[in-house]
């Protein structure tokens, strides 16, 4: 009796992964949208003007004479808009869901 020699077919392994990596791409698209982006250009801008007014309280000279500052706009004022810029409204402009456009 003679044997038969079976031939077994073997798969390219590269091939099986191609055809897997093609069936399973996945589109990657960015979390935020334009909604999103203004909001924070506007905290951004919300923080500069902070900023900007804590820096009126620089001076050369001295405090007053009764131990307060020149400004109050920068010592009461300006870390209030800080704390809104910071706390609020970049939080929100990245935690706000708006539904995608098609």
């Amino acid at each position: 009796m003679a044997k038969t020699a079976s031939k077994k077919v073997r798969k390219n392994p590269v091939a099986a992964k191609r055809s897997i990596k093609n069936k399973n791409t996945v589109k990657w698209e960015f979390p935020l949208s334009g909604k999103n982006i203004k909001i924070a250009l506007i905290g951004i801008l919300v923080i500069i003007v902070g900023y900007a007014l804590m820096a009126t309280g620089l001076s050369d000279g001295p405090a007053a004479i009764d131990g307060t500052w020149n400004n109050p706009w920068a010592v009461s004022v300006a870390p209030v808009v800080l704390v809104i810029g910071y706390c609020v409204i970049i939080p929100f402009a990245i935690l706000k869901y708006y539904k995608k456009e098609d």
